[in-house]
């Protein structure tokens, strides 16, 4: 054992390494005013500080925003953009690139068609507004969108047959829209598809993303000099290679193919 020696100030002696206690304070006491004075310092700088925001989800992404309202732009058939991209909320339609069969058994690009379908509707009565409903995966605003006189944008895609109700995320909200399009045979139910979904999956390693069709249109135009606007009738167009561009870039390109068998203007192709 190490020796003790005197400790004049306290008359106590002690031995080598052991702490010294405050002379007569029990050791309880002092644990108890060092705890009381770190909760004082813990209370002065919470009060003195700036607040620390709320680690959530709504503090990554935003807080719900407000019903967007606007002239917008074309992805595919179920996005739109205006400044930023709007998915619909529970329907899915043809991808760009994706492919059906007609009643014939003939291949035609539904992606583009559906895209088409949607962008005339859209014209008829601008601006179309979407209530926000949730944030995708890919940080996109889902949402319910309606034109200016009151049409759900989604109903009608499903209910002409040019998207399909998407029961994952809808909950079968159109399905009776769906088995309407189903029974009059109209848009896709004319022939055969792939789910857009199943299509995705089977797709994964191709997929790219979608571009407005506008945004489509001006990177061609430095090629061949054609442009879609403005819109052309048959009358205006000069050759079978020009209608064709238009059919396959132009938003108002199907109105040239009026039997809708790929083929615009038949009168010069």
């Amino acid at each position: 054992m190490g020796k003790s020696r005197y400790n004049g100030r306290t008359d106590q002696w002690r031995k080598p390494g052991r702490v010294r206690q405050l002379a007569g304070v029990p050791k309880r006491l002092v644990f108890v005013a060092l705890a009381a004075m770190a909760a004082y310092v813990t209370q002065f700088v919470m009060q003195h500080s700036d607040p620390v925001p709320e680690l959530n989800v709504s503090n990554w992404i935003g807080s719900k925003p407000a019903p967007i309202a606007g002239v917008a732009s074309v992805i595919d058939g179920d996005t739109i953009g205006h400044g930023q991209r709007i998915r619909f909320n529970g329907i899915d339609a043809p991808e760009s690139r994706q492919y059906c069969n007609d009643a014939n058994g003939s291949e035609y690009s539904c992606g583009r068609r559906a895209a088409n379908a949607l962008d005339t509707f859209l014209a008829a009565s601008r601006p179309v507004q979407c209530s926000f409903v949730t944030w995708d995966r890919y940080g996109r605003f889902v949402g319910d969108c309606w034109r200016a006189d009151g049409s759900s944008v989604a109903s009608w895609m499903v209910e002409n047959g040019q998207a399909l109700d998407w029961p994952r995320y809808s909950h079968g909200a159109y399905a009776e829209q769906q088995a309407k399009a189903k029974a009059a045979k109209v848009g896709l139910w004319v022939g055969t598809f792939q789910a857009p979904w199943e299509w995705r999956a089977a797709h994964a390693d191709r997929a790219t993303p979608s571009q407005p069709l506008g945004l489509v249109s001006r990177k061609l135009v430095a090629q061949n000099g054609y442009s879609c606007e403005p819109r052309r009738t048959c009358k205006q167009i000069s050759s079978c290679d020009e209608a064709q561009w238009y059919l396959s870039n132009c938003s108002w390109g199907g109105k040239l193919d009026r039997d809708s068998d790929g083929v615009a203007c038949e009168t010069l192709c």
